[in-house]
């Protein structure tokens, strides 16, 4: 199992970028994908997660309305796109799947994500 998020670079405040998370060695479309991020010295957070079929989403209130997750099953890949960025979403970002299948996590508690993927860094100037 195998979850690599790539799409990220240096951005202006206001600008946008787009995540994808891709999966090899399991069927994406059979898990919730999270993702999460952690900026330097602060904890990892949760910043969104979508169910396996995508008819479930939800945000942390820092980025609501701002950011969108979603995913294509036919291409094994989930996608967050970030509009309205500024310097306080600077973090490296990972996305991450529970261990079990067809699970949506309550929340976005850490715990409940057992595969987790290489972060992609994130840079949003000022």
């Amino acid at each position: 199992v195998q979850l690599q998020a790539s799409g990220g670079g240096l951005v202006q405040a206001g600008g946008s970028l787009r995540l994808s998370c891709a999966a090899s060695g399991f069927a994406l479309r059979y898990y919730a994908i999270g993702w999460f991020r952690q900026a330097p010295g602060k904890e990892r957070e949760g910043v969104s997660i979508i169910s396996s079929a995508g008819g479930s989403t939800y945000y942390a209130d820092s980025v609501k309305g701002r950011f969108t997750v979603s995913r294509d099953n036919t291409k094994n890949t989930v996608y967050l796109q970030m509009n309205s960025l500024n310097p306080e979403d600077t973090a490296v970002y990972y996305c991450a799947s529970p261990r079990e299948r067809l699970w949506l996590p309550p929340t976005l508690g850490l715990p409940h994500f057992g595969f987790w993927g290489q972060g992609t860094q994130v840079t949003v100037s000022s």
